[in-house]
């Protein structure tokens, strides 16, 4: 069971703190957008139209850690400083769900949402701890059969790593933020990871395309040519994120190349 310890709102939502028995933290975000978003792909945009930001009978969204703390240790990404790195079990990263499921209860049910999402996002490399969440995939569609639920799995490719499992309702993002492998090994320096042509070899039975993530910091490193070369647009499709500073990207001085403003 995970401590609660604070939370802040947004317009769309809020970002919780929790700890484990250890003590270590875990990051969990329970956000909404309209629907609209969720064919961004169709309309080559993912803006709103207004400024509704839905709610969660559209898109509910639970953003779940799988580590407390990282090791890959990616240049804009402050989850590594924590002190110590503890592998989440499959209870400790189901009761993030829960808690979430709890607190929005009285208002609103996850089966009445048109999407209900579980983003394997937060904290963590999910394929360096893959044993618990296949585990929690699995309990989780038993448990709340009445909700369709998408489990969609964030990775910076890890070598070696089964996606046989990625079907159906399971989909795949590979967060790569550079089509040049040498900036791409700087900004992910953790060495046993799949090169963009391995990536680019990877097939999966989801009813969805597999993302390519890239948080953007110079334009240069979006290359039209090895997108062309690796990546089969029937199999893949880019998603360009915004860099959310913080004191590790301002240590490495990076900056994202999407300018945005967080509705509070």
């Amino acid at each position: 069971m995970l401590i609660y310890k604070k939370h802040k709102d947004f317009a769309n939502g809020s970002v919780y703190l929790f700890e484990t028995q250890k003590g270590n933290q875990v990051e969990v975000t329970d956000t909404f957008l309209p629907i609209e978003t969720k064919y961004a792909i169709n309309t080559h945009c993912n803006a709103l139209s207004s400024p509704c930001v839905g709610s969660r009978a559209d898109r509910w969204m639970i953003g779940v850690s799988t580590m407390s703390g990282c090791p890959v240790g990616c240049k804009f990404c402050s989850t590594g400083m924590l002190k110590n790195l503890e592998l989440l079990d499959s209870e400790q990263i189901a009761d993030q769900v829960y808690q979430m499921l709890v607190r929005n209860s009285p208002n609103h049910k996850s089966r009445d949402s048109k999407e209900f999402k579980i983003n394997y996002t937060r904290m963590g490399e999910p394929f360096l701890n893959i044993k618990n969440v296949k585990t929690v995939i699995n309990y989780l569609d038993t448990m709340m059969s009445d909700t369709q639920i998408h489990h969609y799995l964030s990775t910076i490719g890890v070598k070696g790593s089964d996606f046989s499992f990625v079907k159906d309702n399971i989909s795949l993002q590979f967060s790569i933020h550079s089509f040049d492998e040498e900036k791409r090994n700087w900004l992910i320096p953790y060495k046993n990871k799949m090169t963009l042509k391995e990536i680019g070899q990877i097939r999966t039975e989801s009813k969805l395309k597999t993302t390519l993530n890239l948080t953007l910091v110079d334009e240069s490193d979006f290359d039209i040519n090895i997108l062309k070369e690796y990546f089969d647009p029937e199999y893949f499709f880019v998603k360009i994120s915004p860099l959310n500073e913080n004191v590790v990207s301002r240590e490495n001085l990076l900056n994202g190349v999407i300018e945005y403003t967080n509705m509070i």
